[in-house]
């Protein structure tokens, strides 16, 4: 039987061995009330709204994305800057939930989410928060209003939504809640970044979670130490949509290590010691949750076109060969040449005129 979780995303406390804002039960102090109140022009419907984790007060139906795939409400009583919020979402979600399906190459289910004040916030400091691991029991989501900052809305959104695609328990340990966290940053070009565990981690004296899996998602460190990671395997070259299906499939039990294993095909044993030893080379060391920069080094990687990264393959396919047979150096060249003409996009791209054509996006100076 599955066992039924109940995560969340929130800012680490201070101090050793800190553990995140979520409560261990299931509600949230809530409703920060404003001092004023408008009347909101959204739509009631009591009827089939959701049963929320911990919000109690009165849900208003403020619409659907375009697709239908995400039913967005707001706490009337936080004005319209919490409605601001919660139309921006309801415009946002279809991008959303697009690029949660890539990462994790499978297509999710209908989501409702609600904005208010979660634990009287309004700065979307609160966090978010959802019941479990799928699209059955984690479907209904909560996320904290951030007056006058959307962006931050969507990732957290975009924090529970990407636990609802991981199955099983995997949202409800330190892998899975690294990973959360990573969607997240990815979505919303690392909106929630005072969200950060990795420099706690390192202040607490950098412990081994890629070996083991702590078996919760309130741990600083063991969810700092999976922030780091992720950003190293992503600065050397693995993406996001690469690790999110692979650690589904390693499951609650799986390690980082098993992860880094499995990609690169090194031992497991290796894992840490390679990790740690690329830790203490960084010149700036770890002063957030991307310290090796995988995110920018994975955006630029993301805009490389499918046929480039498919010449290049027959590149060195044909360099390797003609190494391996002995060849000279300029038998090499005219290898290298014939696969290069021999691509249909590099003809294509030869038989065009030089002068730019209406539509081009080409980059000009003023004037």
């Amino acid at each position: 039987m599955q066992q039924a979780c109940v995560t969340a995303i929130h800012r680490p406390l201070t101090g050793s061995h800190s553990i995140d804002k979520e409560a261990v039960a299931m509600n949230h102090p809530l409703n920060k009330m404003l001092g004023t109140h408008q009347t909101l022009n959204v739509r009631r419907d009591s009827s089939s709204v959701p049963a929320w984790p911990s919000y109690r007060g009165q849900s208003q139906l403020v619409g659907g994305s375009p697709s239908g795939r995400v039913t967005v409400y707001v706490d009337p009583s936080l004005g319209t800057a919490a409605l601001q919020n919660a139309q921006d979402l309801m415009n946002d979600a279809d991008r959303v939930v697009t690029a949660n399906d890539v990462l994790f190459g499978s297509t999710g289910g209908p989501i409702s989410v609600i904005v208010f004040a979660l634990g009287g916030a309004t700065d979307g400091s609160g966090g978010a928060d959802h019941g479990g691991c799928d699209y059955q029991s984690g479907a209904a989501i909560e996320v904290c209003a951030s007056f006058g900052n959307s962006t931050r809305v969507s990732a957290l959104f975009e924090a529970e939504l990407s636990e609802c695609s991981m199955g099983g328990n995997l949202c409800g340990v330190s892998t899975g809640e690294a990973l959360s966290r990573w969607c997240a940053a990815v979505i919303s070009s690392n909106a929630l970044a005072d969200f950060a565990t990795a420099p706690q981690w390192v202040q607490d004296g950098m412990p081994n979670y890629v070996d083991q899996t702590a078996s919760t998602d309130q741990d600083a460190d063991s969810t700092g130490c999976g922030m780091a990671f992720l950003s190293w395997m992503m600065s050397l070259g693995y993406g996001l949509d690469t690790m999110a299906p692979a650690m589904v499939s390693l499951g609650d039990q799986g390690t980082l290590a098993q992860l880094y294993s499995q990609l690169t095909g090194n031992a497991t044993s290796s894992a840490w010691s390679s990790f740690i030893a690329a830790v203490q080379a960084l010149p700036a060391g770890v002063s957030n949750d991307d310290p090796f920069g995988g995110a920018s080094q994975a955006a630029q990687l993301a805009h490389i076109a499918p046929w480039s990264v498919d010449l290049a393959g027959k590149v060195f396919a044909a360099i390797l060969q003609d190494i391996v047979k002995g060849k000279p150096a300029h038998q090499i060249t005219a290898s290298v040449r014939a696969a290069l003409v021999s691509s249909p996009h590099v003809q294509h791209a030869h038989s065009k005129s030089g002068s730019c054509v209406v539509g081009s996006r080409r980059l000009r100076p003023p004037g």
